[in-house]
């Protein structure tokens, strides 16, 4: 017989790995993009495979993100069920938004090669992140931000996991989204947090209990009485 509710479990638990290892790597081949857009587009064009790696990486890794906060969600949802359904709703809405913004990296890839016409490339990055790219941008940036600060206050209400998961959760929002400009080592200061958070999260689901993933019609269906 078919153990779905391991399978569930599984599922989310190697999500939340996954999304670590790729989200990691992204970063650490990442190019500088501390500059305007045609000094990202020359950073490319200096390391053309680290970047395209770390780009195909990051949008790779944005399915997983959702499945795997999706499934801690469930986790939670019986001690903090507003926390987490919310948290829920709002990191799925962010991996959207940077899976769909992640698209314009990839086209950068191919920008960056045509050398003789960075500055019109650049300007057709500048119009576009004013343009139709800004709501995509805004899910991206403010459901990720908003969704694992939910889901670490959640966690630390919750007294899931160990007592530093949830304030690391929130620490890495605050270390990607307010540090990343200031300095490139904030850039791998999030990173690590990133990692070890989500790779905490993969091993508290891998290690709860299997009725926890159990769908409520299935527990509420008695078992069939022996013929």
């Amino acid at each position: 017989m078919r153990n779905t509710a391991a399978l569930t479990r599984g599922t989310v638990a190697a999500s939340l790995a996954t999304c670590a290892v790729l989200t990691v790597v992204s970063v650490l081949l990442m190019p500088d993009f501390s500059g305007g857009q045609a000094d990202w587009l020359r950073e490319i064009a200096a390391a053309p495979t680290a970047s395209a790696i770390s780009a195909l990486l990051f949008v790779a890794s944005q399915l997983p993100f959702a499945v795997g906060l999706v499934g801690v969600a469930h986790l939670l949802r019986d001690r903090t069920p507003v926390l987490a359904a919310l948290g829920a709703t709002l990191a799925v809405l962010g991996g959207f938004g940077h899976a769909t913004y992640g698209g314009v990296n990839l086209v950068m890839l191919q920008m960056a090669r045509d050398t003789a016409n960075t500055r019109i490339h650049a300007d057709v990055l500048s119009g576009m992140e004013s343009g139709p790219a800004v709501p995509f941008m805004a899910a991206g940036l403010l459901g990720t931000v908003l969704g694992l600060v939910l889901l670490g206050v959640a966690a630390w209400r919750a007294g899931v996991g160990p007592r530093w998961l949830g304030p690391v959760l929130v620490l890495f929002v605050v270390v990607e989204f307010a540090g990343s400009g200031i300095s490139v080592w904030a850039g791998y200061a999030s990173a690590a947090l990133f990692g070890v958070g989500f790779l905490t999260l993969a091993l508290l689901v891998a290690r709860s209990a299997t009725p926890v993933w159990t769908t409520a019609s299935k527990a509420a269906t008695p078992e069939p009485l022996p013929v």
